[in-house]
């Protein structure tokens, strides 16, 4: 398996190391409610050196992102990051991805870590002559500082002046901790947050800057509550609220789809489901019963079955039971009341509005 340039931080601050895709990660460091709870209130580092990066160069650099992606690259100025599905020609997702623009010869593609080959091999596959890709992911380690404290902690050990950065804003040659990052304000958590990027060599020394900066306000976080927290702020999870099989559309994403923009790979299909709607839906419930719904579990109404559950768990901060499902739309109406199979037997829940959780993110 994997491991990330801080692996042995992991194991110095008690991780508990799991498989995570081929990557040797930890779950949580003490429990996930503890650590979700510490990015809630104060703030938690992340370690997701495991993500893939994808640089793409040349004079035909945006137009090729473009038309690769479902969102319009093109309105963005440099220094901003682009949130954007990246779809098939029907319409199912390869991957949802991050877009730093540099330039227009120059961007950054951050894509999930377990689909970094298969999207480099989609990449390839699809680029033109005047177009560059290469797959840096190996060199760069990445870390993110998320929680109402996060910017107060990194400000600490950053030579940027973070006040300045907006939501889905970045900078280059950014010193962090005695090292040259790119910083910048996304977030996956539904906390005001930052992630550093920095070369791999640099990574182990960033984090002790950020542990000791941080003192008791900050804490490791692992992969658990990193789930539980997106969970709550009903933000995506490839693999789960989307996939091959599942469109930007059904999954609630058409805002981050913009057929006017020009041709796009999948624009036919998305066009014509923005037009006149998907037959599915993705809901948020809360179970009105015992039982924790999981990924794949059927749901039901009148015995028959309208969908399945996409992820499901307990809510650290608001203390229920909830979990999203894609369902057939015309059971999606809030209020409604459906069953989710757990173990062969109907479980009651109803559909409630989603995010759960209030999102917390900066301007």
């Amino acid at each position: 398996m994997k491991r990330t340039p801080l692996y042995q931080k992991h194991l110095q601050h008690g991780g508990k190391i799991i498989d995570f895709g081929g990557w040797e990660l930890p779950v949580q460091y003490t429990s996930i409610i503890e650590e979700h709870r510490q990015v809630r209130s104060a703030a938690g580092l992340f370690d997701v050196s495991h993500m893939g990066e994808i640089a793409i160069k040349g004079s035909g650099a945006l137009d090729f992102v473009q038309r690769l992606v479902t969102n319009d690259v093109s309105t963005a100025v440099p220094g901003q990051a682009v949130y954007s599905p990246m779809c098939y020609p029907g319409g199912g997702v390869v991957d949802d991805l991050l877009i730093y623009k540099k330039s227009d010869e120059e961007l950054l593609l951050v894509v999930n870590a377990a689909n970094t080959d298969k999207d480099f091999d989609w990449i390839q596959q699809n680029i033109g002559s005047d177009t560059e890709a290469e797959n840096i992911s190996d060199s760069i380690a990445q870390l993110a500082v998320q929680g109402p404290l996060a910017q107060e902690i990194l400000q600490n050990v950053c030579d940027h002046d973070l006040d300045i950065m907006k939501f889905y804003h970045f900078a280059e040659d950014v010193t962090v901790g005695g090292a040259n990052s790119l910083v910048s304000r996304t977030g996956y958590t539904g906390e005001d947050g930052f992630e550093i990027y920095t070369s791999a060599k640099d990574a182990q020394t960033v984090w002790d800057a950020l542990i000791e900066a941080g003192s008791s306000k900050l804490k490791p976080a692992g992969l658990g509550a990193r789930d539980t927290l997106r969970f709550e702020a009903a933000l995506p999870l490839y693999g789960n609220e989307l996939s091959s099989d599942i469109t930007p559309v059904e999954a609630g994403l058409g805002m981050f789809v913009k057929p006017d923009k020009g041709e796009f790979v999948g624009r036919d299909v998305l066009a014509a489901q923005k037009q006149q709607g998907a037959e599915r839906k993705l809901v948020g419930f809360e179970m009105a019963e015992r039982g924790v719904p999981r990924s794949h579990f059927d749901v039901e109404k009148g015995g028959l079955k309208i969908g399945f559950v996409t992820s499901g768990s307990f809510s650290p901060t608001l203390n229920k039971t909830l979990g999203m499902a894609l369902i057939e739309k015309q059971f999606a109406d809030i209020g409604t009341n459906i069953d989710v199979i757990i173990r062969n037997k109907a479980v009651k829940a109803m559909i409630v509005k989603k995010p759960f959780y209030s999102k917390k993110y900066a301007k």
